[in-house]
Parts: structure tokens; sequence; C-alpha cells
């Protein structure tokens, strides 16, 4: 299957905020359709993210990436943080995830961004071999570190 892949539209939406569903569900969150639609279509109506789309000759979404403007200080410059890759089960395996990134890839250097930034779970071995297949070189640098926070709680 070759997919085309493009900017969001607005009329993307619904379908999108199904595979948002669906990412979040591959990350262990419970179904919340309200939840990934309103999410997604903040981020697009505010202009806060880069979504591209995997288009299938049928015209169906089958995917997405979603980037998200950052800085790196040390190289004062900015760059993108993918955070966002899905391509629904039935799509996998036939090129549309790859595409995908080559696609975000141009848009950055387009955009003026110097790098881009990922992170993916330890265990998923797929992705990481996309990854490296295409470049993408594992940190071996530097440690990330999350922490969770409540809002509107102090620090403690």
């Amino acid at each position: 299957m070759t997919s085309s892949i493009r900017p969001l539209h607005a009329d993307d939406l619904p379908r999108l905020s199904e595979l948002f569903d669906l990412y979040r569900q591959f990350y262990g969150q419970a179904p919340d359709p309200a939840l990934a639609r309103e999410f997604i279509a903040e981020r697009f109506t505010r202009k806060e993210s880069v979504v591209l789309v995997a288009e299938t000759a049928a015209k169906e979404l089958v995917g997405f990436c979603q980037l998200y403007p950052s800085f790196c200080s040390v190289e004062a410059a900015p760059i993108y943080t993918l955070y966002d890759l899905f391509v629904c089960p039935e799509a996998r395996r036939l090129g549309a995830a790859r595409q995908l990134l080559l696609a975000a890839e141009t848009r950055a250097t387009a955009d003026g961004r110097v790098r881009m930034d990922l992170t993916t779970e330890k265990t998923n071995h797929q992705a990481q071999a996309l990854y490296e297949s295409l470049g993408w070189l594992r940190d071996e640098v530097f440690y990330a570190y999350t922490r969770r926070l409540v809002p509107g709680e102090p620090a403690s």
C-alpha cells in the first residue's frame, strides 16, 4: 500500500480523533473518544503542532504523526519533537510509518528546524528498527527524566 502524506485538514479531524484515541490506547490509556477529539482539535485550531496524515488511494486516513515546535538552547536553534507516530493496525508494515517519518523530516527542514527528537518505549523494537533504518541515533549521552505533576498543587 502506498500512502500519500499531507498536512491535516479540518475535515480530517473526526477520523484523526479515532486514530488518536487508538494511539493513546496503544500506550495503555482507556478509550476516551471525547478527550481524543478535544485534544487533537485544540492542537489544530491553536496551531500548536504540525500534524501530517497518511492517506490511502481510497482517501482513508490510516496514520499520522504530530510534531511539536521547541528549541535547543545549546544550539540556539529551533527543533521539532516528534511526539506521536501511529499507523492503524490493518495498515502496518506497508510503509506508511516510513513515509510519515520522511515527510516529517522534509517538513522540519523546510521549517528551518535543525533537529528532530523522539522517544519510544524500550520494548517497541519494531519502531526502533524503523527509526534506525532511517538514520535516527539512539541517545547514548543524555538520560531523560520525567515527573508527574498535579495542576494547581505546589511542588513538594
